[in-house]
């Protein structure tokens, strides 16, 4: 199956959450998302800036194995790599808010209302 092309982040965010469709996807997304942010204020507070280089692996780390093996698919990022990292953050972000159900009610993505929140 060949991937969409999309012309705009706001077409690109359904499709996006769409393919974060399970809640141990975006459990794990979470997980690296967060512990990127802690790296960074890490070597932001300890000036130990040779740990940046584990931020690929952090991030991409728990992200693509929750592609690879909980969802069974392409990572987006693959193709859409500015796009998808902005998309992270954001699902992240309003996950932590409490506003991501209404997101993924919007993208057409069935959900557990206790997981999604």
């Amino acid at each position: 199956m060949s991937a969409r092309e999309y012309d705009s982040f706001s077409d690109f965010w359904p499709f996006y959450l769409r393919e974060h469709a399970r809640p141990a996807t975006r459990a794990l997304h979470y997980a690296g998302t967060t512990l990127t942010i802690a790296l960074v204020v890490y070597v932001a507070i300890t000036g130990h800036y040779l740990w940046l280089i584990a931020l690929p692996v952090v991030g991409y780390g728990f992200a693509w194995g929750a592609h690879f093996g909980v969802e069974k698919n392409r990572p987006a990022t693959f193709t859409y790599p500015l796009w998808s990292l902005a998309a992270d953050y954001r699902m992240w972000g309003l996950w932590l808010t409490g506003r991501l159900a209404s997101e993924l009610d919007r993208a057409g993505v069935v959900q557990n209302r206790e997981v999604a929140r």
